[in-house]
């Protein structure tokens, strides 16, 4: 069987640590971008965006930076996950008419919900520089690590 390239365990250790030795909310994400990012191939870019009201902030990233500071919800594939409650993966993203261009490198995209109690609290959006860059191993450690995220923030 296949192993995904994220191990999600050590993500979760190493935001364990952070928490135990006092990281706030925007440390913790950051720390969760970086450790997912180094994961490497097809994790190209990692941006944490947590729901405020109508909207979703970008509170720490991973990667090249992107002009999407604040995305309504509803607006592109990452306000579309929220405002639709679940997931996406989208194996190429030139073939949607939602996809807000961060980079034109960027060919697939993963967007996993983090909730709290039920709630969507925010959402982890990577970007991958080639096209179904995310199986199901992946998209799954990414999940295990959302949902960590959801039980510390």
């Amino acid at each position: 069987m296949v192993s995904p390239t994220l191990d999600p365990s050590s993500v979760i250790e190493e935001l364990r640590s952070g928490c135990d030795n006092g990281l706030d909310r925007k440390g913790l994400l950051r720390l969760a971008a970086t450790k997912i990012r180094q994961a490497g191939d097809p994790y190209s870019g990692v941006y944490m965006y947590m729901v405020h009201g109508d909207s979703l902030v970008l509170e720490a990233f991973d990667g090249r930076p992107t002009e999407h500071h604040v995305i309504p919800v509803g607006s592109g594939l990452c306000g579309k996950a929220v405002a639709e409650g679940h997931d996406l993966n989208v194996p190429d993203v030139t073939e949607s008419d939602e996809y807000m261009t961060c980079s034109i490198e960027t060919q697939s995209e993963l967007i996993v919900l983090i909730r709290t109690r039920g709630n969507i609290v925010g959402q982890i959006d990577v970007d991958s520089d080639v096209r179904n860059g995310f199986n199901e191993l992946e998209q799954a450690s990414v999940r295990e690590i959302a949902d960590f995220l959801g039980t510390i923030l």
